[in-house]
């Protein structure tokens, strides 16, 4: 029979010592909580009805909700734990939230699952989630593994929805410069508890901090693999309140390129920045005095950009300003970062791609 754990803690407590006392439990699902309380019964229910037949527990921490989350989560408790899932919540009383990144942290420490299934409180689980990714995680230890999604409402962020469910295996690992952010995403996360800690914990700058993302990175630093369950199993909720909102576009940028110029551009010794407008001026402009030196050529399919023949970095410190060639894409020379916005072009730029016979993660990045 599955031990059923009751400890609420109305303020933070240490949890190491009770946490060598407990016996682990397959899958904990890892739900931080702030201000959930309208989404909550879907949740939870939604976790009620797992078809895993595993042990699972509900670890729960609540970031200073001045709503009734808390007892939402307790009202909870007796049918979770009928149902054999152990449920802990924990939570602060401050004045603020502390951000997601400590929320996560705090519910996987006081968790004791093999196996953590990351779920935000406002989106819903389909019945299979924990048992497929469960399953994936045993012949995956060391990966992120993700999932296909249904965006609620329906047709909301229609072009991301598409790319989160449809870009293929390879595409998990060399897409993972563009503006999208992590390929597989965080609502979906689940990975062995001897991953996370050999990867995280989460970054807890709070507010406007990317915890995901960071976490993303330092895990294909480390070797982490990256898979996807080609199966639907969380409706994913769009809502003005979400936390990715906190999150300046600039913050995004300028990680992603820093990880670009380590993980891509250091391999290189030269290459060429496809898209001579905004996009590409802006990369170029935010690369190193090293990588800047590597760009060979601008290119692009526009002629009136194309004639003007070069592009003056006026901002560069050299007393001659450098001038970049801006060409034709069929007279620039590989390998290329792309800087034009996928699914946007109706199929023109993935055509242009393929009559160079190029290949992704060789040939070419993409970082729109």
């Amino acid at each position: 029979m599955k031990r059923l754990r009751t400890e609420v803690n109305e303020a933070e407590t240490p949890t190491g010592e009770k946490e060598k006392e407990r016996s682990a439990v397959d899958v904990s699902v890892v739900m931080p909580v702030y201000n959930a309380s309208c989404w909550l019964a879907e949740c939870l229910q939604a976790i009620l009805q797992q078809d895993f037949t595993g042990s699972m527990e509900l670890s729960v921490f609540d970031d200073a909700s001045t709503d009734d989350s808390r007892k939402v989560v307790e009202g909870w408790r007796k049918r979770l734990e009928t149902r054999g899932i152990s449920v802990v919540i924990s939570g602060h009383n401050s004045s603020q939230p502390r951000g997601v990144g400590y929320a996560k942290n705090k519910a996987v420490s006081q968790s004791c699952g093999k196996y953590l299934c990351f779920q935000d409180a406002d989106d819903i689980m389909l019945p299979q989630r924990v048992r497929l990714q469960y399953e994936a995680s045993l012949l995956h230890p060391n990966t992120l593994v993700g999932s296909r999604v249904q965006r609620l409402p329906e047709g909301s962020t229609e072009r991301y929805t598409r790319w989160i469910n449809t870009i293929s295996q390879d595409q998990l690992i060399t897409q993972v410069y563009t503006s999208h952010g992590p390929t597989v995403i965080m609502p979906t996360w689940f990975c062995s508890r001897n991953w996370f800690f050999k990867v995280g914990p989460f970054d807890e700058g709070g507010k406007g901090v990317p915890e995901d993302l960071l976490f993303f990175y330092q895990s294909l630093r480390l070797g982490g693999g990256l898979s996807r369950v080609d199966e639907c199993l969380l409706v994913y909720r769009y809502h003005e309140k979400a936390a990715t909102h906190s999150v300046t576009e600039e913050t995004i940028w300028k990680l992603r390129v820093d990880f670009l110029q380590e993980r891509v551009l250091s391999q290189w010794g030269s290459f060429s920045i496809w898209n001579a407008g905004k996009q590409g001026r802006k990369l170029y402009r935010s690369l190193s005095p090293t990588n800047q030196k590597k760009v060979k050529a601008f290119c692009d399919v526009d002629e009136n950009k194309i004639q003007k023949g070069f592009y003056t970095y006026e901002e560069s410190k050299e007393r001659s300003k450098p001038k970049i060639p801006v060409l034709h894409y069929r007279d620039a020379s590989a390998p290329f970062v792309i800087c034009v916005k996928l699914d946007m072009t109706g199929g023109l730029l993935e055509g242009n791609l393929n009559s160079l016979q190029l290949k992704e993660g060789i040939d070419y990045y993409h970082f729109n």
